[in-house]
This record gives C-alpha cells, structure tokens and sequence, in this order.
C-alpha cells in the first residue's frame, strides 16, 4: 500500500509526508503526546517511528478505529441518559451519492441540570416516507435500549412527510406517545409563513420570479460574474476615491447574487440586499449581454430584464421587500439565539409585527 490513501467513506485523505496529515494522524499525535510522562514511550512506536507494517493508515484499520470511537461516543450518551426522558430532533437529506439519510439528535437534561444535544447517529433510509422514517428511528431505538415512551419533544423540518396531519411522522409518534409534544422552529415557521403570504400578492410573486430570472441571466457564464465583479470594483474604487464610503479592515467586501431559498433564514432578505447594493452593475451587465449575446434569445431576454429593472414597480417592490425582511431577518436572527427565552421572543413578536404595521 503507498503512501496516498484516500478514505471516501469518512472524507479524510493521509498523506503521512504531508503538513495535511488527515484527522486519524493528527489525533494520534494529539493523544500521544498530551500526557508529558507517556509522550516519549509513546512517539517512540507511533507514525514515523512505528514498524513500517503498523502505521494504522491502512483503510480497513482507520476505519475500524472510527467505528469503535462511535461506539464508546454512542455508549458514553446513552449511559448519562440513562432513564430520563428526552426529545429527538430528526432531519432527512441526500448525501452526494444520492442515498437518503436520516440524522438524529438526542436533546436532554444531563446531570448537572444542563439541556444538551448530542448527535446520535446518522443512518440510511429506503426513502423518506413518514413510516420509513419512524421504523428507522424504533429501529435506532431499539439498538440502544431507548423506547418512545419516554419521549417527550419533536422537532423536524417543514417537509410535508415530516410534519403531515394525517400521515406525517409527527403524527404516526403522537399516536403511540401522546406525551412526543411537536415543536416547530419558530424562526424556520416565520421565514416559511412570511414567503408563502408575501408570494400570494402578485406584485411581490412578480419580483421574486425576476430576480430567479436575472439571476440566471447574471450567472450564466463565469464571463459574466467577471464583468460584474470589474463593474462594482471601479464604482468603488471611485466611490473611496471621492470620500463617498467609509474605508477600513471588513468594509466594502466583495458580494455576489445568490439564489433564494424558501427554507434558508434570511435569504430572500440577502438576496434583495446585494441586489441593491449591486443594481448599477447588474444593468452593466444586462446591458453588455443585450448587445453582445450569443443569440437573439439571450439578447431580448436581457433587454426585457434591463427594461423591467428600470421600471417603477419593480424598483418600488424591490425595495418594499427590502424592508419588510429585514425587520423580520431581525427577528429570525433573534429567535435563533441559545440564550433566548419565550416571554422575550413574544415581545420581539409584538414589537416585529408593530414595526410592519
């Protein structure tokens, strides 16, 4: 076996020569040296000094010390657990092979009177339905001696198969475990609420799908995002040059459009924002695209842009919405706080909702 070896399935890459010397490496350096009596016995059988046939680079023995350090992580929750009761805290995603997996995450009150969350496992899931998913978790429960009587709370995302009223996986719990409380993220409820009412007026819907429109047009091409880039840059450098910005260390960063996202907190807000701060060189290169374009389909789809971004409405939306989000990025970022507690997340509630009134 050579030197190079590249663990796909724990996402780390040795290399024992290189500075980079992967997380098995470094962690066995780590602990062979942390005790000041033990570090010279130690360093003296371990990586460079180790018999050249047991250096633990070897795929199968990395990840045979990955799986037993799970093991003892796995049983050191499980025994502060012990008989109390708990909550879980489950997310479904994709992975890059296109597996589904489901994450779990026990939330607790340990012995000194401290809520903790410790992540359990991640496992993967046939598919995402509300009954694959709670025969996933008993089946998880059941390795580690847990029973959904003892469950209190649960918290998942807004996915319909998360969430359903009749068939979701909230629902399929409460009906074994009518104490499984479901608590819904307050911030990811309000980011969810505020989208779908602001989409159901036409006028805002109608920006929204604008931007998603310019934003493809904008990043089309990496040409394009340099033409931009160059753009803003030389409108900044004659803006410092003419005392019209604030200079210093963190000030005028380089920003790009990004995509919105209904899930993401904060996006749209973000979004609206750089396009404001950018609007100037986004007509640049609209402009640059209506009359260099590859073909009359990219070049009249640029010109309608360039036209509808001049227009009143769409400036007049475009920053009607940047107000609005951002009193309510405000409170987002307010709920999602650790130290937050419930009678001061309902007056920044109060306070939110008089602000947009």
């Amino acid at each position: 076996m050579g030197p190079w070896s590249d663990d796909a399935s724990i996402g780390i890459s040795l290399f024992v020569d290189s500075k980079d010397h992967g997380v098995i490496i470094d962690d066995v350096d780590i602990n062979g040296s942390s005790v000041d009596g033990v570090v010279k016995a130690i360093n003296s059988v371990v990586l460079k000094n180790a018999p050249s046939n047991l250096k633990l680079t070897a795929h199968d023995i990395q990840n045979d010390i990955i799986s037993a350090t799970t093991i003892e992580t796995t049983k050191a929750i499980i025994n502060e657990l012990g008989d109390d009761l708990f909550a879980i805290l489950v997310d479904e995603s994709r992975d890059v092979s296109n597996k589904e997996q489901m994450a779990l995450v026990l939330r607790y009150m340990n012995n000194r009177g401290c809520i903790v969350e410790h992540f359990l496992a991640i496992v993967h899931v046939s598919d995402t339905t509300a009954l694959s998913l709670k025969e996933a978790i008993e089946s998880m429960f059941s390795k580690h001696g847990l029973s959904l009587s003892r469950l209190r709370g649960q918290g998942y995302d807004g996915a319909s198969n998360m969430r359903g009223e009749f068939n979701g996986l909230k629902c399929l719990i409460l009906k074994e475990n009518e104490f499984a409380f479901y608590i819904h993220c307050f911030a990811y409820q309000l980011q969810l609420t505020l989208v779908a009412i602001a989409k159901n007026e036409d006028s805002v819907a109608s920006l929204f799908q604008n931007v998603g429109c310019l934003l493809n047009i904008v990043g089309a091409s990496c040409k394009r995002y340099d033409i931009l880039r160059e753009s803003q840059a030389s409108r900044v450098a004659e803006a410092l040059k003419n005392d019209e910005l604030a200079s210093g260390k963190g000030f005028n960063q380089e920003i790009s459009l990004k995509r919105a996202t209904d899930t993401r907190w904060g996006s749209h807000y973000g979004t609206l924002l750089n396009l404001i701060i950018l609007f100037p060189s986004v007509i640049d290169v609209l402009e640059n695209v209506g009359e260099n374009g590859l073909n009359s389909e990219q070049r009249v789809e640029a010109q309608f842009l360039l036209q509808m971004l001049k227009s009143f409405d769409f400036i007049f939306n475009l920053h009607l919405m940047r107000n609005v989000l951002g009193i309510t990025n405000e409170l987002s970022k307010s709920l999602q706080r650790k130290d937050q507690d419930i009678v001061n997340a309902m007056e920044l509630v109060k306070i939110s909702k008089q602000r947009l009134q």
